[in-house]
């Protein structure tokens, strides 16, 4: 899988809301209603990224969820990172 340029990373973020990227890698947040939500979605994303063989880093404290993605082999954002983070955006969006 092939390293994205800072040029390429950019164009996509502008199709993802509330994601930056920074130290090779693209990150969000998100406040959800509780834990249980939050336990509930981090499952589902769980689940997804086993399916597309790619893990985020991430974290949780209460109802926050945080975010990474990048991909180890290439060093770097790859497509594979994008796939995965509209994923992510698909799964936030259902459960408003």
């Amino acid at each position: 899988m092939k390293k994205l340029s800072d040029t390429e990373i950019d164009d996509q973020l502008k199709n993802l809301d509330g994601w930056t990227y920074a130290k090779g890698a693209i990150h969000t947040s998100f406040e959800l209603e509780n834990f249980k939500e939050a336990f509930t979605v981090m499952t589902r994303i769980a689940f997804e990224a086993e399916a597309q063989e790619h893990h985020p880093n991430w974290g949780n404290v209460y109802n926050q969820l945080e975010i990474s993605l990048s991909t180890h082999d290439a060093n770097g954002v790859t497509e594979k990172d994008f796939k995965l983070a509209r994923t992510i955006e698909e799964i936030i969006e259902s459960t408003n």
